[in-house]
């Protein structure tokens, strides 16, 4: 089965809500995977706590890939 999303963010689920902020900001819904979440909400432990991938329909990949690579090599620079 082919989807029509595609990742671009896999990762700090703190940087990963900065993405998803400016993503909806730009008119683009993403979708957001936490596997540490939801196995949490289940009632199970997991170590995925802190990592989310998020996911945006294959249409607008370039732009929100430019806007992930924009906002994590700002995370990269010395403070």
């Amino acid at each position: 089965m082919d989807s029509d999303y595609i990742k671009i963010y896999s990762g700090s689920a703190l940087i990963g809500k900065r993405i998803q902020e400016a993503l909806l900001k730009l008119g683009i819904a993403p979708i957001v995977k936490d596997e540490g979440e939801s196995a949490r909400l289940a009632g199970f432990a997991s170590s995925m706590l802190g990592n989310i991938d998020i996911y945006v329909n294959r249409d607008e990949e370039e732009k929100a890939t430019a806007l992930v690579l924009k906002i994590t090599s700002e995370n990269d620079e010395p403070t």
